[in-house]
């Protein structure tokens, strides 16, 4: 308090004209940080590209309707969001996450390290990972087994053993297939929508390998890092966290394909068109049915810390998991996103607003088993 009233005090003496310097100032010891007033009251999230469109929308509604100032949304990539996001508390650290995967043990620890313990997981609904290409392109139909014999950087030779990827065209993986080069745009490690696709195409693709599959299990490590490989020599290109870049390259190159969200193939369906997978189209339907088989769930996490911290962040969270907002008829499916069904959107809201409110209720405990990526969208 002496340090408060011994402040003001020189700030007065400096109003009525006599100049007072910064060092007869004193030292403001046990004084708690001074943050920038913009930067400190908005929301900071980090993370997917693919969430990102959603928590952008739903910031700017916020900001609209709320006397909070609408969120800063930054595209990291789930990696780099989840990195952002475990590294400290404070107001101007990340107060939410984006996610198209959930949290891996070792970001969680990392998150413990910093102080953040269970931050609140909230699944938000669901989204398709489509092989798209040029309208004007050829037509793909696609297996999980093509993909990976086309993308794997390894595969099984005729004698037990392991050979470089010998492919070069799509005909050569199956005649059946355009006489067009293997040439995929994709998302870099650092994102959950790479995650998703080793995960759910390239595991699934390389289960129809007899030794693969025996590989599986007597040495689930070891398949993984088969599956998972992606070739590194020209038929695989990174092309950053954002899949509007991936988009603008598809329609610059004819033989040109590209790893990326539904919802980016929904707002695109004039100029690009995706690959079937296993006879069946990423439609909005087929992805909340599950009868397409690339589909995964999106998530945002929330630091609990942040709450008394961050002004209107568990506002934010009420504002998005309202069903003008998520539901099947609210403004973020103009984004292109798949609700979760009635009765799991009614009780994830439930379950997050009493975490959020109430601090004695524990969040969403992810120590609980989970069914696999490939099988989070629930069964028509």
């Amino acid at each position: 308090m002496r340090i408060a009233v011994s402040l003001i005090a020189s700030l007065a003496l400096a109003a009525c004209g006599d100049p007072v310097k910064l060092s007869e100032i004193p030292e403001q010891v046990d004084a708690p940080p001074v943050f920038s007033i913009g930067e400190a009251e908005k929301i900071r999230i980090v993370g997917s590209s693919t969430v990102a469109p959603f928590s952008t929308t739903a910031a700017e509604q916020f900001g609209a309707i709320s006397p909070h100032p609408a969120p800063i949304v930054e595209t990291t990539g789930t990696g780099g969001g989840f990195k952002a996001f475990c590294r400290a508390i404070g107001p101007a650290e990340p107060s939410i996450v984006n996610a198209s995967r959930q949290m891996k043990d070792s970001e969680r620890a990392q998150c413990a390290e910093a102080g953040i313990i269970d931050p609140v997981r909230i699944k938000i609904g669901y989204d398709g990972i489509v092989l798209a290409n040029r309208k004007a392109g050829p037509v793909l139909n696609l297996t999980k087994s093509q993909i990976f014999r086309a993308l794997a950087a390894n595969l099984p030779d005729q004698n037990g053993g392991w050979t470089a990827n010998p492919y070069r065209l799509w005909s050569d993986v199956d005649p059946a297939l355009p006489e067009i080069r293997i040439l995929v745009s994709g998302p870099p490690p650092t994102s959950g929508t790479r995650d998703a696709f080793v995960e759910i195409a390239m595991e699934g693709g390389a289960r129809t390998f007899e030794i693969l599959a025996a590989l599986e299990q007597s040495d689930p490590d070891s398949f993984r890092a088969r599956a998972h490989e992606i070739r590194n020599d020209g038929a695989w290109i990174d092309s950053g966290e954002n899949d509007s870049t991936i988009i603008n390259t598809l329609l610059r190159n004819d033989d040109s394909i590209g790893v990326l969200g539904y919802s980016f193939l929904e707002q695109n369906l004039d100029r690009i068109k995706a690959a079937t997978v296993g006879d069946t189209q990423p439609t909005f339907e087929n992805i909340i049915s599950g009868e397409y088989e690339v589909s995964r769930s999106m998530y945002f996490y929330v630091k609990r810390e942040h709450l008394p911290l961050v002004p209107g962040l568990a506002e934010f969270v009420e504002e998005f998991t309202q069903e003008d907002a998520w539901g099947p008829d609210g403004y973020l499916a103009d984004k292109g996103l798949i609700p979760l069904l009635p009765e799991e959107r009614a009780s994830v809201r439930e379950t997050v607003l009493a975490a959020l409110t109430d601090p004695k209720n524990p969040p969403p405990s992810e120590n609980v088993p989970s069914p696999p990526q490939s099988d989070a969208v629930p069964p028509g």
